[in-house]
């Protein structure tokens, strides 16, 4: 998208929500001079309600501020009561980046309901975890990896500390924890104040056993397509391959879907990229690859 088209989503962006806020719920009152008619604050009253000096705002909707600062997106977006894809729109628009943190403290910590819903609609396992890797929603099959459907509360702290996963999660030290810590540290780096993953790093580095995996760990942070050994309790042996997805509207969320093949052969080592070109059925072309030794 070129600037002027950033500029012009910026503002309609702007508008909408600007026109949902109505000056009555902020202590203010609605201008009463002829010729107004748009809904909701007006530019001034930003301004006034954002403690800038006039035209500020002004500025920042008809896209004449070249790089507004990141104090000026939070507070517009605070006081537009915008979500979280809303800011994130606000950024990409404003200065063509994503914003470096979410706009609410709780934002990755709760997805709507209908994720259930999607998960239990999927055949394979799959389960959404929150950003401190807390399970929110998991389907039946999920439940059927763990010894009588008990799932984990935490699918990091599962994977990285319980003695009775490596008896799930096969050749545990070289094929999943060298794999698994780097997303830790990782989310650390992006957001050092969570708590409950500090607390697990705090675990994992007293850990005789997990600590120098975890200090010699690759810093590169593997997940979609990885396939990985795993002993499944009641279709034996076989191989797991990872599939990731984000919800939007929660950061650091993400959906992982377990697609599961029991036996001795790997079965996506070599999978080709799926791409939109002309003329071909991926379907076709995944299914070939899916034969294919390590």
């Amino acid at each position: 998208m070129d600037k002027v088209a950033d500029k012009v989503a910026l503002g309609g962006l702007l508008r909408e929500r600007r026109a949902l806020i109505t000056p009555e719920s902020q202590g203010l009152h609605r201008p009463t001079r002829q010729g107004r008619r748009a809904p909701g604050l007006s530019q001034a009253q930003m301004d006034q309600l954002l403690h800038r000096s006039p035209d500020t705002y002004g500025r920042l909707e008809s896209g004449r501020y070249a790089k507004p600062p990141a104090d000026l997106l939070e507070d517009v977006a605070r006081l537009l009561d915008m979500n979280e894809q809303e800011w994130i729109a606000l950024w990409r628009y404003g200065l063509g980046q994503d914003p470096p943190y979410p706009l609410r403290a709780q934002s990755g910590e709760e997805i709507p309901g209908v994720w259930q819903e999607a998960v239990d609609g999927i055949a394979h396992m799959a389960y959404v975890h929150d950003r401190s890797w807390n399970l929110l929603a998991w389907n039946s099959a999920f439940a059927t990896l763990f010894p009588a459907g008990r799932v984990p509360h935490n699918t990091m702290r599962w994977m990285a500390l319980d003695r009775a996963a490596r008896s799930i999660l096969m050749d545990w030290e070289n094929a999943w924890a060298p794999l698994v810590l780097p997303h830790l540290r990782g989310a650390l780096a992006a957001d050092p104040h969570d708590e409950t993953l500090r607390q697990i790093e705090k675990e994992v580095l007293a850990d005789p056993v997990t600590s120098p995996i975890y200090d010699r760990a690759s810093a590169y942070i593997h997940l979609d397509g990885d396939e990985r050994p795993l002993h499944h309790l009641a279709r034996g042996p076989g191989w797991v391959t990872m599939c990731a997805a984000q919800p939007m509207a929660a950061p650091g969320a993400r959906m992982i879907i377990l697609v599961f093949h029991p036996g001795d052969r790997r079965r996506h080592a070599r999978t080709p990229m799926l791409r939109a070109d002309s003329g071909r059925d991926p379907r076709t072309d995944a299914g070939a690859g899916t034969l294919g030794r390590p």
